[in-house]
C-alpha cells in the first residue's frame, strides 16, 4: 500500500477518479472563492456580491463535471461530507465569538414570529403543492410520505426530512427518494441565491410601506465588511484554531454523552452555548482572525451548497423529476409569498424577514451564513436557535400535514 501510494504521487499509477480526491476538490472550492472575491470588486459584479457568485460558479463547474455535483452514499464525497461535520460548526462557533448578547435579545422575538410565518407558508405550500400536481397519481401510496418529508424539511432539516420517510418507507422507492433528495438539494441552493438577493429587490416596496427596511442592501457588496480585513500573527492564528477545533470536538462529546444517557443534546446547540460563553470574555471576543477565518469558512460552506445543484441527477430522474421539480417549486413559492406578504403587511424588517425564510429552507447554518453576509450581525445567533426550532418542530408539523393530505 505505501508503495502504491508512492507510484501514485509519482504519477506511475493512475487515479481512479482524480475529481473525488479530497485535496483536489477543496482546492478548486477554494479557486472558487478567490473568483467570486476578486469578480465582487470589478464592474457590474459589484453589485452582486461574493456569496452570490460564490454559490453560482461552484454551481457550473460541478455542472460541467469538473468537481463532483453532490455526495451520495453511492458516490460519497469526503470533502464535501468534512465541510458539513466540522467545518461549517467550527464557521459557527468563530462567528458567534464577537456577538453582543445585548443585540441578540432586540431581534429574537421578530425573528421567531417570523420564522412560525414562513413555516406556516411551508404547510400551505406543500398542500397546494401536492394538490395541483395530483400527489395521489403521482406519487401514489407515497403522497403522505412526500408531503410530510417536504414540509419537515422546508421547516427544520434533513433529520425532519429522513424522520418522516422511514415512517412511510419512502425509502423503500429509490426512485422517489432519490428524486426527492436531487431536487431538495437544487432548491436549497436556488433559495439561498434567492434570499440573498431579496433584500436588495424587494427593498422598494418596503420604502413605500414605510416598513423597516435593511441596513446594508444599498451600501456595498454583500460580504465586503471592514471588518473582515484583520492583521493576525501565528500565535494568534493557532490560538483561534485551536478554539475553534476543541469547540467542535468537546460539543460532539458531550452531544455523544447526552445521547447515552437518553437526553440528546444537539451538538450544533452546545457549540453555540461554548461560543457565547466564550463571547463574554473580552480577551477571546477581540481576537484577530475569528471573523476572517469564519467568512473563508463561510464561503467555502457556500461553495459546497452551489455544488450540490445537480442539474444532470435530475434529468436522470425524467418525468418523476419534472413533478418532484413543479411541486418543491410550488412549496417554495408559496413559503415565500406569505413570509415577504406577511412581512410587508405587518411592516416587518425585511433582512430578518429573508434570514427567518432561510433557516425553514435552508437550516440555521445556512440562516447564519445569510445573516453574516446581510452584514446583521444581530441576528446571527437568533438564525442558529431558530434553526434548531425548526429541528424541534420540523417533524410534528410533516406529520400533521401528511395526515391532512
Amino acid at each position: 500500500m505505501a508503495l502504491k501510494r508512492s507510484l501514485l504521487f509519482r504519477g506511475i499509477v493512475p487515479a481512479v477518479d482524480f475529481r473525488a480526491d479530497p485535496l483536489y476538490v477543496l482546492t478548486v472550492l477554494t479557486l472558487m472563492v478567490v473568483a467570486a472575491e476578486w469578480l465582487a470588486r470589478r464592474g457590474p459584479f459589484r453589485h452582486v456580491g461574493a456569496a452570490l457568485l460564490v454559490i453560482l460558479l461552484t454551481a457550473i463547474v460541478a455542472n460541467l463535471g469538473i468537481i463532483p455535483a453532490g455526495s451520495t452514499a453511492d458516490a460519497p464525497v469526503s470533502a464535501y461530507d468534512a465541510i458539513f461535520t466540522y467545518v461549517a460548526p467550527i464557521a459557527l462557533f468563530w462567528l458567534l465569538l464577537p456577538v453582543s448578547l445585548r443585540e441578540v435579545f432586540k431581534a429574537g422575538l421578530p425573528l421567531i414570529s417570523l420564522f412560525f410565518l414562513g413555516a406556516l407558508g411551508t404547510c400551505a405550500g406543500v398542500y397546494v403543492g401536492i394538490t395541483l400536481v395530483n400527489g395521489r397519481e403521482a406519487f401514489g401510496p407515497l403522497q403522505q410520505g412526500v408531503a410530510g418529508m417536504f414540509t419537515g424539511t422546508y421547516i427544520g432539516g434533513s433529520v425532519n426530512f429522513n424522520a418522516l420517510a422511514l415512517h412511510y418507507d419512502v425509502m423503500r422507492d429509490g426512485m422517489v427518494y432519490g428524486g426527492s433528495i436531487v431536487v431538495d438539494n437544487i432548491m436549497t441552493t436556488v433559495w439561498m441565491i434567492a434570499t440573498i438577493a431579496a433584500p436588495r429587490l424587494l427593498l422598494p416596496l418596503w420604502k413605500r410601506r414605510g416598513a423597516l427596511a435593511t441596513t446594508r442592501a444599498t451600501t456595498g457588496p454583500i460580504l465586503e465588511l471592514p471588518e473582515e480585513t484583520e492583521t493576525i500573527d501565528p500565535r494568534t492564528l493557532a490560538l483561534v484554531l485551536f478554539l475553534g477545533g476543541a469547540a467542535l470536538w468537546l460539543s460532539l462529546q458531550l452531544a455523544s454523552a447526552s445521547a447515552a444517557v437518553g437526553f440528546a443534546i444537539p451538538s450544533i446547540l452546545i457549540i453555540t452555548a461554548l461560543a457565547l460563553v466564550l463571547a463574554q470574555v473580552p480577551a477571546v471576543s477581540r481576537l484577530a482572525g475569528v471573523r476572517v477565518l469564519g467568512m473563508y469558512s463561510v464561503y467555502v460552506f457556500l461553495a459546497v451548497v452551489g455544488a450540490f445543484c445537480d442539474l444532470r441527477a435530475l434529468a436522470e430522474i425524467g418525468s418523476l423529476g419534472v413533478t418532484l421539480l413543479i411541486f418543491v417549486v410550488v412549496i417554495v413559492f408559496v413559503h415565500g409569498f406569505v413570509m415577504f406578504g406577511g412581512a410587508w403587511l405587518f411592516k416587518l424588517d425585511l433582512e430578518s424577514a429573508a434570514v427567518a425564510s432561510q433557516a425553514n429552507i435552508g437550516g440555521g447554518t445556512s440562516a447564519l451564513v445569510l445573516a453574516k453576509s446581510l452584514g446583521r450581525e444581530d441576528l446571527v445567533l437568533p438564525a442558529i436557535l431558530i434553526g434548531s426550532l425548526g429541528n424541534a418542530v420540523g417533524t410534528f408539523l410533516g406529520f400533521l400535514v401528511a395526515g391532512m393530505v
